[in-house]
């Protein structure tokens, strides 16, 4: 089965969307869309290492995702901030599908959710919202 990419060619690695996510939640959270966030924020979000998440924002960073100040601070790039917005909204429209359209339970459906929002492509992710709209179930 062929794999339809999400984000057309800027597309980035399940794992790279992931922390991408998380700093966009992160930021939202905080409201540190100006101060920039701590990866040990992202670390302590994804239960990973300080370590794996230095090294996926070096990976962000190359593809001009974030930047990152000499104090460590995190802040995400006109195009990293639309990119994690992006994900973030499919994540809590899956799982809103899940738990209020299907009745899963809210672990199950959140980490469901997780896995699919990365494999839709954007037309058929617009194609699913617009179904839900019309269902009255909407994100936002």
């Amino acid at each position: 089965m062929a794999h339809t990419d999400t984000h057309g060619p800027n597309s980035l690695s399940m794992a790279s969307e992931d922390y991408l996510e998380s700093i966009y939640r992160i930021m939202v959270d905080q409201d540190a869309f100006d101060d920039g966030i701590r990866s040990v924020d992202v670390a302590e979000q994804l239960e990973v290492s300080k370590a794996s998440v230095n090294k996926a924002i070096a990976t962000l960073k190359e593809r001009g995702m974030v930047e990152q100040t000499r104090y460590g601070r995190v802040t995400l790039t006109p195009e990293g901030r639309e990119y994690g917005k992006d994900v973030w909204h499919r994540h809590r429209t899956l799982r809103l599908f899940l738990t209020e359209g299907l009745g899963v339970d809210d672990e199950t459906a959140d980490e469901e959710a997780c896995l699919m929002e990365h494999a839709l492509s954007a037309d058929t992710m617009r194609r699913w919202c617009e179904y839900l709209d019309k269902q009255g179930i909407t994100i936002d």
